[in-house]
């Protein structure tokens, strides 16, 4: 073997090794490449799967609400009816037959009510209570220095809750005083 020939043998295996190496090197960031995917992949799916149980969770509370507060808007459709035969069943009469209807009515009135009771209606409190925005709605003012500010003196239109919500706001009257305006 010549000196040539030994010459072109070691450039030979020197270029041999110099693409082993980059190849080496090429697929040391293929795999990095491949590994950050990877990983980013997972993360999406992790993700993923995080969003749609809560999806599930939303949806599970919605069908509970749902169940919950079905009723609301035929309960809501009868309050002001309901509301116009208690004050019809309270008017006073001379008539004994008219009264003995009305009488009857408010028999049928007060089971109406119970029915509405068990299903979670109630009255909103007002009368000499403390006036709260949150469930009652001041249509006047009244001054009356022997009262304390702020206390619901009368009830214009009976309020209603169903369940934890407010269906309709107690019409109230408010006392509202100060020593300027006697």
């Amino acid at each position: 073997m010549s000196e040539k020939d030994l010459e072109s043998v070691v450039e030979e295996v020197l270029e041999e090794t110099v693409d082993k190496k980059e190849t080496k090197k090429e697929k040391k960031d293929k795999f990095e490449k491949l590994k950050e995917e990877n990983h980013e992949l997972k993360e999406q799916y992790l993700k993923s799967i995080a969003e749609l149980e809560n999806y599930k969770k939303r949806m599970n509370d919605e069908r509970i609400k749902d169940r919950k507060y079905g009723s609301t808007n035929l309960i809501d459709s009868l309050l002001i009816p309901l509301d116009q035969l208690k004050k019809v069943v309270a008017m006073e009469v001379d008539d004994d037959k008219l009264r003995n209807f009305l009488i009857g009515f408010k028999m049928i009135s007060d089971n109406i009510f119970n029915v509405l009771e068990e299903d979670g209606v109630k009255e909103v409190d007002a009368l000499n209570k403390q006036f709260d925005p949150n469930f009652h709605y001041a249509v006047e003012k009244e001054n009356n220095p022997e009262l304390e500010n702020g206390i619901v003196t009368e009830v214009e239109q009976v309020g209603y809750m169903y369940k934890d919500r407010l269906l309709r706001p107690a019409m109230v009257k408010v006392n509202e005083w100060s020593e300027d305006n006697e």
